[in-house]
């Protein structure tokens, strides 16, 4: 079982904090898990959602404040989701990977996972044709 960090340590990572060294592992997991595109949004929106509330709380007409706070959110996740990749590994290296970690380990596994898919086709494929 990988060491996973404390709240407070995951919202400082989450707005760009280093993690110590015993976290590594977690760190690997986290970027490049199957579900890290959904990670890298809610760590995104960890940064985001502070924005939006300061700007949900300016004066003026409520429907302007959410026209506001809707148009910053969206902007803010297209860009966050438009430079994915080269955020989680520019996220890695500052916690001492060498550049390029992250994609290089998501494409070895999706090259297992797309070796095992195939291997499932060709077993059932040809247990039909027999």
């Amino acid at each position: 079982m990988t060491d996973r960090p404390g709240v407070l340590r995951w919202f400082r990572y989450a707005v760009g904090g280093r993690l110590p060294e015993r976290y590594h592992d977690w760190l690997l997991h986290d970027t490049t898990s199957k579900h890290w595109k959904a990670r890298h949004v809610l760590r995104s929106s960890v940064g985001i959602a502070p924005l939006c509330l300061v700007w949900l709380l300016l004066p003026g007409p409520i429907q302007l404040r959410l026209a506001i706070v809707l148009m910053a959110a969206l902007v803010s996740y297209f860009y966050s989701c438009a430079y994915m990749e080269e955020s989680i590994d520019h996220r890695l290296s500052r916690n001492g990977f060498p550049p390029g970690t992250g994609k290089r380990i998501r494409r070895e596994k999706a090259a297992e996972a797309d070796a095992e898919a195939k291997a499932r086709y060709i077993a059932i494929y040809r247990q039909s044709g027999d």
